[in-house]
């Protein structure tokens, strides 16, 4: 399998600015991202996400992630579903509130004082669903949990990041005429070519079986992807070594 980046938790705010639930919903995902769990937690940007960028999608796809929505709406965690896969976990600040006996914050760019005392049981909620979350083992085959296993790696320094920097590479490829982004592509092309695989017809079944693990292949269409594959390893290949 390729050697894909770290597992962390991608963070997803609905940003609302229509209600003072939005501005919480982004404040406290920022205070989780940038003071108390720094080194575990992406954030995922919606609007480049619901436009289509692949990397969040991607990182969405093969991580567990949480939603956070300011109302019964839930647009973060409905928009996480239908271009990714279910969210892991889902915080909805009016409901957490109501179950906290709180009120409603006030101010859409500026929060009151119970604006502030949402944005910290918001920020508390989503650090607790991280640490959670990192203590169980995460499928990226199947987007669910597996058994969890013991770990003795070392934590890594903490800083704050964005998905895009821990995304999951992808190559876009040309087949049958249809440009279409493959997940994981270069880690894989790069895997084979240091076991020592040679393009060909073998290799390209080999591919197609990996490459499948990440991305949907449409049914009927496995002669194509495999044709397309060999032939873009190839010319990788062939890069490769006019850069030795």
């Amino acid at each position: 399998m390729p050697d894909l980046p770290q597992k962390k938790v991608g963070i997803v705010a609905c940003s609302g600015e229509e209600l003072a639930e939005g501005t919480v919903t982004r404040l406290a995902a920022l205070k989780v991202l940038e003071q108390l769990r720094p080194g575990d937690t992406v954030t995922i940007c919606l609007p480049l996400f619901l436009a289509g960028g692949q990397g969040d999608r991607a990182f969405a796809r093969f991580y567990p992630t949480i939603a956070v929505d300011g109302c019964e709406k839930r647009c973060a965690a409905r928009a996480t579903e239908q271009f990714s896969g279910k969210p892991a976990a889902s915080v909805v600040v009016s409901d957490l509130l109501a179950q906290q006996g709180l009120p409603q914050p006030q101010g859409k760019r500026r929060l009151d004082d119970n604006g502030q005392r949402a944005v910290e049981l918001t920020a508390q909620r989503v650090a607790e669903l991280v640490d959670e979350l990192l203590g169980k083992t995460w499928s990226r085959r199947t987007g669910t949990f597996v058994e969890p296993e013991p770990s003795t790696e070392p934590a890594p320094a903490a800083e704050a990041t964005c998905s895009c920097q821990t995304a999951i590479p992808i190559q876009p490829v040309n087949i049958n005429g249809q440009t279409v982004p493959l997940v994981a592509l270069p880690l894989i092309f790069e895997q084979f070519r240091a076991a020592g695989k040679l393009p060909g017809d073998g290799v390209a079944k080999e591919l197609l079986e990996i490459v499948r693990i990440y991305n949907e292949v449409p049914v009927g269409a496995d002669d194509s992807y495999a044709q397309a594959l060999a032939r873009e390893y190839a010319a990788f290949c062939q890069r490769e070594e006019t850069r030795a």
